[in-house]
């Protein structure tokens, strides 16, 4: 038998996945996602800090030519008589394909084709924007949707900038973008001044869809996401640091480099210059029952990320004390953000600081057979909630708003 299908087996249809920290070399990190203090630095200064986690990821990271073997890739972590193995989920995904995504997911992707992160700058990203499908194929790759949500838990503090600029004002000229574009080099281009930020509620969340340009603010932000790392950095100066040119051109077909009409085609116009873009991108948490009926069983089930059909995301809570049992119609990942107790056969719990080689037990993949049977969670604190982030894949049978 395999790791993967010991590991499906032990878990009884939930598998337990490591931690997977991803740096970024343009990112100073923000220092909210638990890592050790000594570690932030642990792939090398010329790395970059890190300042991102990734969860359930069959994705890997693109980080140029020094990106290390794995990185951004989940692994399933099995432990029997003192002996530990790994498999990556992407190896796993593809072994036992619909006894772990479920016959809806596998028939039609034969993947898993989305993840989350965290994403944990201490100030803000350069305005960018993620490729749409017919733009990233040409590329080989996948366009990006992806969300924000905003976890309480993880902002004890907002950082240097907790204000994210969203696409380009109304009545902007393609023009006037194109010259922004083209003074890349320059210096500061001024990008923003075209665009308008808007703050950063924690507890609330945000839908960006491919094509729409964004400088993501210093909230520490939990983002699902289809599965794809494609982006071209539009901003040439954020704060003091400055932005290499071949960020502009990431992502680009070599025979459109250094044309300027195609860094205009990827954008999505319409939905960057909508003049009702909070209204229309902005999420708020909507219970996904009624909120008195869950509270009266012992937890609160919220939708947090639910505008885009290629994912989705809900926060669920087990009151103190409380033992509920949890159906969803779809697999998921799960990353723990407060409380302490036990998950189906395993403990679950919220580590304070962990090492960068460190295992943990906050963070599961649950098939969709043992999602839809029911997932029995039971909080063992008496003043202390349970408190989960739960990423789905697309078209999510439970999503009907």
């Amino acid at each position: 038998m395999s790791i993967a299908q010991k590991a499906l087996e032990q878990g009884k249809g939930i598998v337990r996945l490591a931690p997977n920290w991803v740096p970024r070399s343009f990112c100073v990190p923000g220092r909210r996602i638990k890592l050790h203090p000594d570690d932030y630095y642990a792939y090398g200064g010329e790395r970059g800090g890190i300042d991102e986690r990734w969860f359930a990821s069959t994705t890997p990271a693109d980080n140029g030519p020094l990106t290390s073997k794995n990185e951004g890739l989940s692994e399933i972590v099995f432990e029997d008589n003192g002996k530990t193995e790994r498999v990556l989920l992407r190896d796993a995904v593809e072994e036992l394909k619909a006894d772990l995504l479920g016959e809806r997911i596998w028939n039609k992707y034969e993947s898993w084709p989305m993840y989350s992160k965290f994403f944990d700058n201490k100030g803000a990203l350069p305005h960018h924007v993620h490729h749409r499908d017919e733009h990233a194929n040409l590329t080989n790759q996948n366009g990006k949707p992806e969300a924000y949500y905003f976890p309480p838990q993880a902002n004890n503090h907002g950082g240097d900038f907790p204000y994210t600029f969203f696409g380009i004002n109304p009545g902007t000229s393609k023009d006037e973008l194109m010259e922004c574009l083209k003074n890349f080099t320059k210096g500061d281009n001024k990008i923003t001044n075209l665009s308008q930020a808007h703050r950063l509620q924690p507890g609330t969340g945000w839908d960006v869809p491919p094509g729409v340009l964004h400088a993501p603010g210093s909230l520490c932000t939990y983002e699902p996401q289809k599965a794809s790392d494609v982006f071209s950095m539009y901003q040439s100066l954020t704060g003091d640091s400055i932005v290499p040119e071949e960020l502009l051109w990431k992502d680009t077909p070599e025979d459109r480099k250094g044309d300027y009409d195609w860094l205009i085609e990827i954008l999505d116009w319409e939905l960057n210059v909508d003049p009702n873009i909070r209204q229309n991108r902005f999420m708020e948490p909507i219970p996904a029952e009624p909120l008195e009926q869950m509270e009266s069983d012992g937890y609160v089930d919220k939708w947090v990320c639910y505008k885009s059909r290629d994912f989705s995301a809900k926060e669920l809570t087990v009151l103190p004390g409380a033992t509920v049992t949890i159906r969803d119609a779809a697999a998921y990942g799960m990353i723990m953000m407060q409380g302490h107790g036990t998950m189906g056969v395993w403990n679950i719990e919220t580590p304070t600081m962990i090492r960068f080689d460190q295992l943990t037990h906050d963070e599961y993949f649950v098939s969709e057979k043992a999602a839809k049977e029911g997932v029995e969670i039971v909080n063992l604190s008496k003043t202390d909630p349970i408190v989960m982030l739960k990423h789905f894949g697309p078209d999510n049978p439970d999503l009907d708003l």
